[in-house]
């Protein structure tokens, strides 16, 4: 007896762990599958992604869908990996990367609900139905009474031709949506990697991350990475991260954006809301049409600490800059909007709505609310000489939104003004402006501590054909300017 003991022990434990030693492939093949087969093989892989949603996946595991084949249904997938040994869906074979078409039949046509440890790569989604839905979706990664996932990695994924609502208090739609919530057990996301993705015609919205966004229910996703990701055809925001610390957005490019939202909607390109410690750089954003906003960069309310740098925003009928912050929320839910950092970023011919109720109202850098601490220094602002006739001419705007802002540093900034361009300081208090340089035709520049002189610009961007990309260009190849910038400390 105690020989056996020890014996059922240890058959008891391999029994356990054979699932996460020993690690399997399951494959589908849409057209030649059987979903009566195991799926271990490509000669008995299955058929159906119902099939593959009935399966529960183990750490190290991988789904393997054929290549150059449309799989259509809906993937819910069961099973959680950790980061050292992670479950993969993926592709096999050769030709195009697989198509998951959802045809509308679900909120998503590849859903993650309460699973962690998975890494979504080299696969292709859509989900358009025969009509609009809100809160339609790509893929959908939810969390709900979970508690905390270590990790979550989307990578070299398209996601396409969503049709969501097109109104944000409807639920809106998305290509990418992570969300947490929970009213038992509060849930979050301790790292998302979201990388290298093609987001193309997901209305209404590119990928958001959707947490916790209150303050007396404080408990933000952490380590949120979205790097190198291409927004094309999205008419609503774009990447816009919620209830989350330290997320670094940089590296993506969102353009062409479709005039589709109504008139009511307000969106914009990058931004984050209810965040602390965001950083967003090295991305471009051009062509925002929004009724409202459709701004290329953004510093919401709720916020604390944000930094926008080295981005390139052109072409936004909205501006390129909004730092925002609703006086009419307060605590224990809002911390306001605190110690936003705008620098060394580029902004080519932005604010020219024409549009909607809201035309004629566009300025470059918006700053409603009472906004506190806020520096915006060494960035180039060019503003072209063929602007539209009724397009607004300012280039900074406070404004009222349950209050003004207060404590607002501007510096060594080139503001570059090839067609006429005023301010609008309303009430705000505490604005400095100092050594920044107005170049061109300012019809009523604010009191400045130090203006700089930087004729050697006005003259290269002058010959300056069209706006936009043609400006940055421009900029770039005129070597005297560019010493210019750096003798007066710009970057």
């Amino acid at each position: 007896m105690r020989q056996i003991v020890p014996v059922l022990f240890w058959l008891v434990f391999f029994c356990i762990c054979s699932k996460t030693i020993f690690a399997d492939n399951y494959y589908v093949n849409a057209y030649y599958g059987d979903d009566l087969a195991d799926g271990k093989s490509k000669a008995t892989a299955w058929r159906s992604l119902a099939r593959a949603s009935q399966h529960r996946y183990h750490p190290g595991d991988s789904l393997l869908l054929h290549a150059a084949q449309i799989h259509e249904g809906i993937l819910k997938v069961k099973g959680s990996g950790i980061k050292s040994k992670t479950i993969t869906l993926s592709r096999y074979g050769s030709g195009d990367n697989p198509l998951l078409q959802g045809n509308g039949q679900a909120s998503a046509t590849l859903h993650l609900q309460n699973v962690d440890g998975w890494e979504i790569k080299s696969i292709k989604v859509s989900n358009y139905g025969a009509a609009r839905a809100a809160g339609r979706t790509g893929i959908w990664w939810e969390l709900k009474d979970y508690g905390e996932a270590s990790y979550a990695r989307i990578d070299s994924v398209e996601v396409c031709d969503v049709n969501g609502s097109l109104v944000k208090k409807e639920g809106g739609g998305a290509g990418i949506i992570f969300s947490n919530s929970g009213e038992v057990k509060p849930s979050r996301f301790l790292e998302i990697v979201i990388t290298n993705n093609t987001i193309k015609r997901t209305e209404r919205n590119g990928i958001l991350i959707n947490g916790n966004w209150s303050r007396d229910a404080w408990f933000p996703n952490k380590n949120v990475l979205v790097s190198n990701n291409h927004l094309e055809g999205v008419p609503g925001d774009g990447i816009v991260p919620i209830g989350c610390d330290g997320a670094l957005i940089e590296y993506n490019v969102m353009r062409d954006c479709p005039r589709l939202l109504p008139d009511t909607e307000a969106a914009a390109g990058i931004w984050p809301w209810s965040c602390d410690n965001t950083i967003i750089q090295y991305n471009e954003v051009s062509d925002h049409k929004a009724p409202w906003d459709a701004q290329g960069f953004d510093s919401d309310w709720n916020c604390r600490n944000t930094i926008i740098q080295y981005n390139y925003s052109h072409d936004n009928e909205g501006g390129f800059l909004l730092i925002c912050n609703d006086g009419n929320v307060g605590s224990p839910n809002s911390v306001g909007n605190t110690g936003t950092i705008v620098r060394y970023n580029i902004s080519v011919n932005d604010g020219r709505r024409l549009k909607g109720k809201h035309a004629g109202f566009s300025p470059i850098i918006h700053i409603p609310g009472p906004v506190r601490n806020t520096a915006i220094y060494n960035n180039l602002i060019v503003v072209p000489a063929e602007r539209p006739k009724d397009s607004d001419s300012t280039v900074i705007a406070f404004d009222n939104w349950g209050g003004y802002a207060d404590s607002t540093l501007i510096t060594q900034n080139i503001f570059c003004a090839l067609s006429p361009v005023d301010y609008v300081a309303a009430e705000a208090t505490a604005i400095s402006y100092s050594d920044n340089a107005y170049l061109g035709i300012h019809l009523n520049p604010p009191e400045d501590k130090g203006t700089v002189r930087l004729e050697s610009i006005l003259e290269s961007l002058d010959r300056v054909e069209h706006p936009g990309r043609k400006v940055l260009d421009d900029i770039r190849s005129s070597k005297d300017s560019l010493a210019t910038l750096r003798n007066n400390s710009f970057n």
